[in-house]
């Protein structure tokens, strides 16, 4: 073998005698059998290397400024075992700081985290200005035990109240809405949305939900968002939607007409389209969401009576002065057995009071 050395590269033999190359500061590997140790493409590959990391070292946040506490904070265990869906969106708040990354920290303060409070609201939105402001949070949290930041500063910004004109995100579906839908969506998509209607399931755990998590007659599930343990009962008439699914191979509960496990976007593409059908036809009011069949079961069981910290069981829901575990889950299954017998018996009575029209039901037009 040609002896080469090129600098920041290990060249070397591994035990089966084979010539390896790699990058130590990165790790990338160059193909020695496209690019023979010595040759012009072996020199070049080493150069397109070289130059990638040289530009990813320059875009790496500096020590000591905003970007380097957000990057930090993105490689601790806490960031890693959010939702995927959290984390997609801590991220985009990060691309919204992404211009003051080289803020140094010795000037951040309370009063500077409220003006970008108030900046990201009035580009990007109250909601999502909010959440920059909770992932300040977390980053600040995470990085005073570090020595990197001395306080909170985002602890005491308050949050935007959402607009009195814009209407409330995810609304309980109504009796008339749920009895237009459900008859005119496909099987598939039909058993999906009873399994989120008569649980209360977030629509991402609704879609992983596996059939191994089904004893007998109660779901078993882990909510993705909390890492909360669920005991859900199946209801009489979700055993009836389940029962009426042709089988499939999928390891999961639901599946798309292929008889394949669903995909978050793959579902909420199908479901918008459906959505979007109805509400051409004047038949739906605008405004539906998946996520508003679990607003919907809260809001069934609250107006039935039902306490707070028994819907929150139900729908898995953490409180700061209660953790469950999982030993608990065998009586919760039997307390919700209760609950899920008082959603379906409060259905039951709301559709006998409130008889779906034949005509349409139009959005409100004040």
């Amino acid at each position: 073998m040609i002896q080469v050395r090129v600098k920041g590269f290990k060249i070397f033999k591994d035990r089966h005698g084979k010539v390896r190359c790699y990058h130590r500061a990165t790790g990338h590997k160059i193909d020695i059998g496209k690019s023979p140790i010595g040759s012009a493409e072996f020199f070049a590959e080493c150069e397109t290397i070289r130059a990638i990391a040289e530009t990813q070292k320059a875009k790496a946040p500096k020590a000591g400024t905003l970007g380097a506490l957000v990057q930090t904070y993105f490689e601790t265990e806490h960031f890693q075992n959010l939702a995927e869906a959290t984390r997609r969106d801590y991220r985009k708040c990060a691309d919204f700081l992404e211009p003051i990354k080289g803020t140094p920290i010795h000037v951040i303060d309370t009063p500077l985290v409220s003006g970008i409070h108030d900046k990201a609201a009035k580009k990007i939105g109250w909601r999502r200005a909010n959440m920059v402001r909770t992932l300040l949070s977390e980053v600040f949290r995470y990085n005073i035990p570090k020595g990197l930041i001395a306080a909170n500063y985002a602890k005491d910004v308050i949050p935007k109240r959402r607009p009195r004109d814009r209407a409330y995100a995810n609304r309980p579906w109504s009796i008339e809405e749920r009895d237009i839908v459900l008859p005119r969506a496909k099987p598939h998509v039909r058993v999906a949305l009873a399994l989120m209607m008569n649980t209360g399931l977030d629509p991402t755990d609704a879609l992983k939900l596996r059939k191994d998590q089904i004893d007998e007659d109660t779901i078993w599930g882990v909510r993705g968002k909390t890492g909360e343990e669920v005991a859900i009962p199946i209801s009489p008439t979700l055993q009836a939607a389940l029962d009426l699914f042709p089988d499939h191979e999928a390891e999961t509960v639901l599946a798309n007409s292929r008889g394949e496990a669903w995909t978050y976007n793959g579902f909420s593409t199908v479901w918008h389209r459906f959505k979007i059908k109805l509400e051409e036809e004047e038949v739906i009011a605008p405004g539906l969401t998946l996520k508003g069949l679990r607003h919907t079961v809260a809001t069934t069981l609250r107006e039935a009576g039902l306490d707070e910290r028994r819907i929150a069981d139900l729908l898995g829901q953490k409180t700061p002065s209660m953790a469950r575990h999982y030993s608990r889950s065998a009586n919760l299954a039997e307390k919700n057995r209760e609950t899920m017998a008082t959603l379906e018996k409060e259905n039951e009575r709301r559709a006998k009071i409130v008889k779906p029209s034949p005509k349409s039901v139009k959005p409100d037009q004040r």
